[in-house]
């Protein structure tokens, strides 16, 4: 066996590699541009002719989506841990706000801190939150009140002086 093939047998096996690595890992960053040239860089250096050279490009284009179909599986199955599948727990005795709590601030009375054009930001009780206006303009300084709650979004309206 001749360099040239070794060398290109080595490119092959690396670019796998390091495809295999982007595939695992988010991001399209070092990983999967290296084992683009390295597959780019091996299937020219495998071929003698321009058949030969597309064959193989087939051959590794066809083994990239074994490998794609089988890291899949294992990620989905959990035999692989996901690096962008959060692993902790978000637990509310430790601070986590989910959206639907947000019930408890009805009827909340404030002051807008900045124009609600119709969102922007309103300070209760030295709390400053994002709000949105019921579709109105409202100054900076207007007294508000929180009328609705829609999942995150808190709408508000002027408080009436009576």
């Amino acid at each position: 066996m001749e360099i040239l093939s070794i060398v290109a047998i080595v490119l092959l096996i690396a670019g796998f590699i390091l495809i295999g690595i982007e595939m695992v890992v988010p991001g399209f960053s070092l990983p999967g541009i290296s084992g683009i040239a390295c597959l780019v860089a091996g299937v020219f250096l495998a071929s003698d002719s321009i058949e030969e050279g597309v064959i193989i490009t087939l051959i590794v284009l066809a083994l990239l989506g074994i490998m794609f179909v089988i890291l899949l599986f294992l990620l989905s199955s959990g035999k692989l841990k996901s690096p962008i599948i959060l692993k902790e727990e978000q637990k509310t005795e430790q601070g986590y706000i989910s959206s639907n709590d947000l019930e408890y601030l009805l009827g909340k009375e404030g002051i807008a801190a900045t124009d609600l054009r119709p969102s922007g930001m309103g300070d209760f009780d030295g709390v400053v939150l994002d709000v949105i206006s019921g579709g109105t303009y409202i100054d900076k300084g207007t007294p508000l009140i929180i009328d609705k709650v829609k999942g995150s979004k808190l709408i508000v309206k002027e408080k009436t002086i009576k």
